[in-house]
């Protein structure tokens, strides 16, 4: 089956998350290179995401998840290297910080590159980046160029899900893919750390407890 970008949607692939068949993969990194929008499990809730140096991805997005024009969106990266593609400089926390926590539910706000859209980031000057432990998030993002949209796949105000079976059936007809991983580890989302300033700033607790990070980061000072 193809996609809407062909005429017929959403294309739903059913994949073993912790050994997703390659094929797939790569079926949904060309969906998402050709300006497609697709739901793909991380290791805490769905995402939906797409390229993030398309201006329509961003605005599409937006537009299926009822999302406030006022809120930045986050990514995913497949590596370090390709965290440093959406950064304008690498700060030594977060150096400390990927060393120790990345793969994982951390996601880190740094300083963005001016190669990123505005629509991406709203000129606050900042982006939130993360790698995901999860094999299909970072397969995903390997695959389609190594960085990737990653917003919670609900409708703005609704809960994060981690039940592809509950996601909207609004959201479903408006993609293009979706990745179906069965249930992901849900529960709580991931923390985010601002790590632009000289004193590294907890913005959201999540799924890695503050203290934990701050002992770490402490013991390695």
């Amino acid at each position: 089956m193809q996609s809407d970008l062909y005429g017929i949607k959403p294309v739903v692939w059913k994949v073993e998350p912790v050994r997703p068949d390659e094929e797939i993969i790569v079926a949904a990194a060309d969906l998402v290179r050709a300006g497609g929008i697709v739901i793909y499990p991380t290791e805490t809730f769905y995402a939906v995401g797409g390229l993030p140096d398309r201006v329509e991805t961003i605005r599409r997005i937006a537009e299926i998840k009822g999302r406030s024009r006022d809120k930045p969106f986050p990514l995913i990266a497949a590596s370090r290297a390709d965290v440093r593609k959406a950064v304008a400089f690498w700060p030594t926390a977060a150096e400390k910080l990927a060393h120790l926590f990345w793969p994982g539910p951390l996601t880190l706000i740094l300083p963005v590159s001016p190669m990123l859209p505005k629509e991406l980031h709203l000129e606050t000057g900042r982006i939130a980046v993360r790698i995901s432990s999860h094999p299909v998030a970072t397969l995903l993002a390997r695959s389609s160029g190594g960085l990737l949209i990653s917003t919670s796949a609900n409708i703005s105000g609704q809960p994060a899900v981690s039940d592809p079976e509950q996601i909207d059936p609004s959201m479903i007809k408006a993609i293009d893919g979706m990745i179906h991983g069965g249930r992901t580890a849900g529960k709580t989302p991931s923390t985010i750390v601002d790590v632009t300033e000289d004193k590294v700033r907890l913005i959201r607790a999540g799924s890695l407890p503050w203290s934990e990070i701050e002992g770490r980061l402490h013991a390695c000072a």
